[in-house]
């Protein structure tokens, strides 16, 4: 029997929910085992895993942590990050079919251009190269740019080698459809069904002011269900 997918989902104490319905979504829809973990920047501290001083600049408190996902799968085999706000409409072991070959890092690579000053509660809209690319990233942990995120290279190196991905050759970077990470208000809607996997990347209905966003209905329709099944 295979190994389950591993998946690690970022963490924010300001919209756990968000994570909850990303991490359900994604569940019950897989038909290939998964394993799904949080990325806890608090769990993080306290294991000596991340020494970063807090960035008034990070939006999230997974801004520099999704990172650690190579190291937490142990550097083996294939791993999979996203954020949390994130709405999972398709099954994920047709983005798991990637997770072969010579490539370093799979992703959605966006030409994303905000114009929005603000996202979210009210976090600072950066816009800078790549932007969006390490939403999500499909990891495989065996190879040598993946294995040179080291605990010291993630505590130490700036957003914009990371973030960027200046860790890695272009070469080696392989590239993802954009129904898996797709961004509202950015990416066109499809002719017809839905996104394999919905970012509300500029804010999502679990904040009152991120009501009618494209898909909001789905998402609270799936926390909906959620609760349903917490309470069955």
């Amino acid at each position: 029997m295979p190994d389950p997918f591993r998946i690690y989902i970022g963490w924010d104490q300001r919209e756990p929910v968000a994570y909850d319905v990303a991490k359900f979504s994604l569940e019950r829809r897989a038909s290939i085992p998964v394993v799904v973990s949080p990325i806890k920047l608090d769990d993080l501290r306290s294991q000596g895993l991340y020494r970063r001083d807090q960035d008034p600049l990070a939006s999230t408190e997974f801004t520099y942590s999704r990172f650690l996902t190579p190291a937490l799968a142990g550097f083996r085999g294939w791993a999979l990050f996203c954020d949390c706000d994130f709405l999972w409409l398709g099954d994920i072991a047709g983005l798991a079919a990637y997770a072969k070959g010579p490539k370093a890092v799979f992703c959605v690579q966006h030409d994303y251009r905000p114009t929005e000053k603000t996202k979210m509660d009210g976090a600072v809209q950066t816009v800078y190269p790549r932007k969006n690319w390490s939403s999500l990233m499909l990891f495989n942990c065996d190879h040598p740019a993946v294995r040179s995120l080291t605990l010291d290279v993630v505590n130490r190196e700036s957003g914009a080698y990371l973030h960027r991905m200046q860790w890695v050759a272009d070469a080696d970077i392989g590239e993802l459809p954009v129904e898996w990470n797709w961004l509202e208000g950015w990416n066109k809607k499809p002719a017809s069904g839905t996104p394999n996997a919905v970012h509300f990347t500029r804010g999502g209905p679990w904040f009152e002011q991120w009501q009618n966003v494209d898909y909001g209905d789905l998402w609270r329709a799936e926390r909906d269900a959620m609760l349903r099944a917490k309470q069955a």
